[in-house]
């Protein structure tokens, strides 16, 4: 039976390399990707604008404005602007005129401003 000795160390290789990779991946910055905003997010995000976007009205409530302009904010990249966008003309394609018009009146009177229309004609891969 071999036996063990204080004095001997012995790494598996594997576990050397497990190691080096573990530290390197806590001292290396992680690699960028850019984010893409769910369309479960954007729902989720403009829920307190539902009311309004089926109603319509004067001035929509500030809780969904916090939501558009929340929303603004987290399409920082090409990518989300043409997620979200893609999204908005989702749900778009299933309304009725007047609510596709409430719903492209909103960014306007959030005050918030967006790189396309909210429409089902919308070209979602021009948005840049």
């Amino acid at each position: 039976m071999a036996s063990f000795s204080a004095r001997t160390t012995y790494l598996n290789p594997m576990y050397v390399a497990l190691i080096a990779l573990t530290a390197a991946a806590l001292i290396a910055p992680p690699p960028t990707a850019e984010a893409v905003v769910s369309c479960n997010s954007v729902l989720t995000t403009l829920s307190p604008c539902l009311n309004f976007v089926l109603v319509g009205g004067a001035v929509p409530p500030t809780e969904c404005c916090y939501g558009v302009k929340s929303l603004a904010n987290a399409a920082a990249t090409k990518k989300d602007r043409q997620a979200v966008c893609s999204c908005l003309k989702s749900v778009a394609s299933s309304a009725t005129p007047s609510i596709i018009n409430n719903a492209a009146e909103l960014p306007g009177k959030c005050g918030v401003s967006i790189p396309y229309v909210i429409s089902p004609s919308t070209d979602c891969s021009r948005v840049s």
